[in-house]
């Protein structure tokens, strides 16, 4: 059985992090450590945020994990994206190197990426994290 928001957050948006469930239980676990701050977008994309805004982050099973709060929205070009985003996102050795060819495989999967594309960059902070 899938479980539900809680009562406090039901008014929230919902969404997971990645294209899989695997890649939402891998970058939701890297927002519960503290270690993922930020996160990126296509501009285009129906999840846009605003500074304030609080989301509900689902795992790979779409169940309710926690909740963050966006602190930051910037837009910028991929080749534009720097070091201290691409390490507060988080990922694999948190380096801009890394970055670059995670996001590259992961726009290529969508069929979105150019090394120009406008990206909406969002940094946030963590809220609460919902109890087993």
């Amino acid at each position: 059985m899938r479980k539900q928001v809680p009562e406090r957050h039901r008014q929230l948006r919902t969404f997971a992090f990645g294209d899989s469930p695997a890649l939402a239980d891998e970058l939701l676990e890297l927002v519960v450590k503290g270690i993922k701050t930020a996160t990126c977008s296509t501009e285009d994309e129906p999840n846009t945020s605003a500074p304030g805004e609080r989301w509900v982050v689902l795992d790979g099973r779409g169940d309710p994990r926690c909740v963050i709060e966006t602190t930051e929205i910037t837009y910028r070009r991929f080749n534009d994206v720097d070091a201290a985003f691409a390490y507060d996102e988080g990922e694999g050795d948190r380096s801009l190197a890394y970055w670059r060819n995670a996001h590259r495989v992961y726009f290529g999967r969508l069929g979105r990426f150019s090394k120009d594309m406008m990206l909406m960059c969002e940094r946030f902070r963590l809220i609460e994290v919902f109890g087993d």
